[in-house]
């Protein structure tokens, strides 16, 4: 794998799991101010552009008065295939 490939590579595993990051930040409440706060915050900056595109494409599936949104597994995954084709190159 050449140089760029490989730093490619490494920036979409650390995005990916910035991604699975916030997700799990996102079960916590945080006080505003507090440090895990501003830890949700960055993660939400960094990562909200892809999870917005994705959004767009993918409709919220609806149980009853409950709304998944799909944005986030869907977005991992994408990006581990994508992490995996890389890795095969």
């Amino acid at each position: 794998m050449s140089t760029v490939l490989h730093v490619i590579y490494l920036l979409l595993v650390i995005y990916a799991w910035l991604i699975v990051g916030r997700a799990l930040l996102s079960w916590f409440p945080a006080r505003a101010g507090s440090p895990v706060s501003r830890v949700k915050r960055v993660l939400r900056v960094l990562t909200e552009p892809y999870l917005r595109l994705l959004r767009r494409i993918l409709p919220t599936v609806r149980f009853g008065p409950v709304g998944l949104d799909l944005s986030v597994i869907v977005g991992v995954v994408i990006l581990f295939i994508v992490i995996q084709v890389l890795a095969w190159i």
